[in-house]
C-alpha cells in the first residue's frame, strides 16, 4: 500500500470509528443500523449507497437502507436467493469481503437475474461485508457504486476493518437491548409479583409459584402474564378513581 493510502485508511477509520462511538449512545439497534449504514457510505471509496441485510431465525430482511433502491436490490436478493449479500452472509471469503466488479459485465454471469436489476436501478459494483461476531447479530453491509470497478483493494480494506469495527458496535447495541428487555421483565414480574402477595397474602416465593403456574396453565409467557395483571390492576384502579 502506498504511505499516502496508508495515512487515508488510518484517518477514514479513525473518523468512522468515532462516529460509530457515538453510535453506541443511540437508543436502539435499528438507531445504530442507520448510523452504520450513513457511515459507511461516508467511509468506503467510491460507495454510493448502502444496506444491510439482517438474518433472522426467521428471515433475512433489509435494514438501514440508504434509498428505496437499496431497500429493492437488498430484498430481491434474498427473494431470488442469490446476490453478493447472501454469500457474505452464508459463506464468505477469508476476509469477510465478497466484491462484485460489474454487474452489466462479467460478473453479470454469477447472479444473472439479480444483475439485470441492478443495472436497471443504475448499480454496477457491490461489495458485501460480514458484519458477525460471535453471539452477535448476523448481518452483511452491502455497499452499492454506479461505477464498474468501484471497489479495488484499498476499498475492499477499508470495507473489511470497517466491517469489523461495525460488528462489534452491533454486539454491544444487541446486547444492551436484550439486557434492557431483561431487566424491564424483572420490574414488570416483580410489580406482578407484588399485586398478588397483597391480594392473597402470600409471601414473594408463592407469588412467584403462582405467575408460572399461570403461566403453564395459559401457555402465555411470564413476563405476558405479570404484563396482564399489572394491567388490568392499573386498568381497575383508573375506573374506579374515575367515578363519581
Amino acid at each position: 500500500m502506498h504511505p499516502n493510502q496508508h495515512d487515508e485508511l488510518v484517518a477514514s477509520l479513525a473518523g468512522a470509528a468515532r462516529n460509530l462511538i457515538n453510535a453506541g449512545s443511540l437508543n436502539s439497534l435499528d438507531d445504530v443500523l442507520v448510523q452504520v449504514v450513513q457511515c459507511a457510505v461516508q467511509t468506503v471509496p467510491n460507495t454510493d449507497a448502502a444496506g444491510i441485510s439482517l438474518a433472522t431465525e426467521e428471515r433475512i430482511e433489509s435494514r438501514a437502507p440508504f434509498n428505496d433502491s437499496v431497500l429493492k436490490l437488498d430484498s430481491l436478493q434474498v427473494e431470488l436467493g442469490q446476490g453478493p449479500c447472501l454469500r457474505a452472509l452464508a459463506d464468505p471469503p477469508l476476509g469477510g469481503v465478497v466484491v462484485v466488479d460489474d454487474l452489466s459485465g462479467a460478473d453479470a454471469d454469477r447472479w444473472p437475474r439479480f444483475a439485470t436489476q441492478a443495472e436497471i436501478y443504475g448499480y454496477r459494483a457491490i461489495c458485501s461485508t460480514q458484519l458477525s461476531a460471535n453471539g452477535g447479530p448476523h448481518a452483511a453491509l452491502n455497499l452499492y457504486s454506479h461505477t464498474a470497478n468501484a471497489f479495488d483493494s484499498h476499498a475492499r480494506t477499508v470495507a473489511g476493518l470497517f466491517g469489523v469495527q461495525a460488528a462489534l458496535l452491533l454486539y454491544g447495541a444487541e446486547h444492551a437491548a436484550n439486557l434492557g428487555a431483561a431487566l424491564g421483565s424483572r420490574d414488570m414480574i416483580g410489580q406482578a409479583k407484588g399485586i398478588l402477595m397483597e391480594r392473597f397474602d402470600v409471601d414473594g416465593d408463592q407469588a412467584f409459584q403462582m405467575l408460572v403456574r399461570s403461566s403453564q396453565d395459559t401457555n402465555v409467557k411470564l413476563v405476558d402474564v405479570a404484563r396482564w395483571l399489572v394491567t388490568e390492576r392499573g386498568a381497575a384502579r383508573l375506573s374506579k378513581a374515575s367515578k363519581p
